[in-house]
């Protein structure tokens, strides 16, 4: 039997002991959320943009003006949306008008009409001249497209998606015709443009895309008929040039006089040819075809030249003839090759 004193002891230690705090015991961690409750956290609800469907039809396309980049085009667009709130077919901006004075913008209807499905119709019938860089580097035998683009100027991508309405949102008159050109199948293009400016607007720290409509007429030139009016004349023109090689070379003034007469025809026909197009910093393939036209006739009036020194001496007349020959076969070589080298360069 312990003495008292050390029972006391134990017993106010105990007592100590009980209480001295004890750490808490670990709460076991949550369990992890349902599927159910993650699926909906990630799918958390985000405005979506207001879809409006469009749709156009190309009445007609008029004035097809190179040397301004610009043209004239009649077409219909309709709109069909949900939203009671907006009218996009009043807020939609054709983006490439060339004049904003040389327009017509007819509303069809007065007032959105209510469709079967419970969406809202649209419709405006507008003429205009519109502007496109055309590129010109193929001309004559150049394909360009004849653009007509749209935005609204209220709503971005954000509040508002144009939609193409149908497979074939765009039709074309199957009877229009344009002079000079044939006309392909049109197109639509959904895309989104961004400006790199809030245009001073406070609210939008800043630039948001906005839906953008492209709507795109490709016209080509009848290949046949551009060859025959552009390049017979030249072809003439060189054939008359490469005469002076089968000129008896005695007769020098004859012949430095058919080559300059030549050139000089040359030149007036590249400014006629020309006359109707842009000035460029860059060679068209005409440019070219022209180029080679110059240099063999220039080449020609070099051998003329060059050979006039012996024209005087009847003894060398047969070796001039043989070195005009040479002369010519090699020219008239040389300018078919290079002109097919374009031809293939430039359409490929």
């Amino acid at each position: 039997m312990q003495p008292f004193p050390q029972r006391l002891t134990v017993l106010i230690l105990l007592a100590l002991a009980a209480l001295l705090p004890w750490p808490a015991q670990a709460q076991d961690a949550p369990a992890n959320p349902p599927r159910e409750v993650m699926e909906a956290i990630a799918a958390s609800p985000t405005p979506k943009p207001e879809q409006v469907l469009v749709g156009a039809y190309i009445n007609d396309i008029q004035q097809l003006d190179f040397k301004t980049n610009n043209y004239v085009i009649d077409l219909y667009v309709w709109f069909r949306w949900t939203s009671p709130d907006t009218d996009p077919s009043k807020s939609m901006e054709f983006m490439n008008r060339y004049a904003s004075d040389d327009n017509r913008r007819d509303e069809l209807t007065d007032a959105p009409e209510a469709m079967p499905d419970g969406s809202n119709y649209a419709i405006l019938r507008y003429q205009g001249r519109f502007s496109t860089k055309f590129p010109l580097e193929a001309y004559p035998f150049d394909t360009q497209t004849l653009k007509v683009i749209m935005e609204d100027t209220l709503a971005g991508a954000a509040e508002q998606a144009y939609v193409a309405d149908g497979k074939t949102p765009v039709i074309i008159d199957p009877i229009i015709t344009l002079p000079g050109f044939k006309v392909g199948k049109p197109t639509m293009q959904i895309t989104t443009n961004t400006y790199p400016t809030n245009f001073g607007d406070l609210s939008k720290p800043k630039a948001e895309p906005y839906s953008r409509i492209v709507i795109s007429v490709p016209v080509t030139r009848p290949v046949i008929a551009m060859s025959l009016k552009t390049f017979v004349p030249i072809i003439l023109i060189v054939i008359c040039a490469s005469l002076v090689f089968f000129v008896r070379p005695r007769y020098v003034e004859g012949r430095i006089g058919l080559g300059i007469t030549a050139l000089l025809t040359l030149v007036a026909l590249q400014l006629t040819a020309t006359a109707g197009l842009p000035d460029v910093d860059y060679l068209m393939m005409l440019d070219k075809v022209f180029l080679l036209a110059y240099l063999l006739i220039i080449m020609a009036l070099a051998c003329v030249v060059m050979t006039s020194w012996q024209a005087a001496d009847p003894d060398a007349e047969a070796k001039i003839k043989r070195t005009d020959r040479i002369w010519a076969a090699g020219l008239i070589a040389a300018y078919v090759i290079a002109n097919a080298a374009i031809l293939w360069t430039t359409l490929a």
